[in-house]
């Protein structure tokens, strides 16, 4: 028997779309699980649990996991992204201040080399 569709959680949904607002052409891929990529590279997503995590580089991700009290985001439950961090609620209420990571997030998605993608 089919396991059910996940859906994601309307709430979180709706502010991983008002936090990519703060980035002109950012497309919001996958409707199970949402998630951001650029030149082959994911770098924001909503896990399986409804959680949100953004991608960053080390400097970034040391402050956000300090400054936040934040842990490693888990894509898939036991899976923890080592370069993610998980996006704490708190922030959820604060979209100016998660849009600025988020640019962040964005910015380092783009410095990164391109891979190839897969097409069907």
């Amino acid at each position: 028997m089919p396991q059910p569709k996940h859906m994601p959680d309307p709430r979180v949904l709706a502010v991983f779309e008002k936090m990519i607002e703060g980035v002109e052409g950012v497309v919001l891929k996958g409707d199970q699980n949402p998630y951001l990529s650029v030149n082959g590279n994911m770098y924001a997503q909503m896990s399986k649990l409804d959680r949100i995590g953004i991608r960053l580089n080390k400097t970034d991700l040391a402050e956000f996991l300090e400054t936040y009290n934040a842990g490693y985001h888990e894509g898939y439950p036991g899976f923890f992204q080592k370069d993610y961090a998980a996006v704490p609620e708190v922030l959820y209420e604060d979209i100016e201040t998660l849009r600025a990571w988020f640019r962040k997030c964005h910015v380092h998605a783009v410095a990164l080399k391109p891979k190839p993608t897969k097409k069907n």
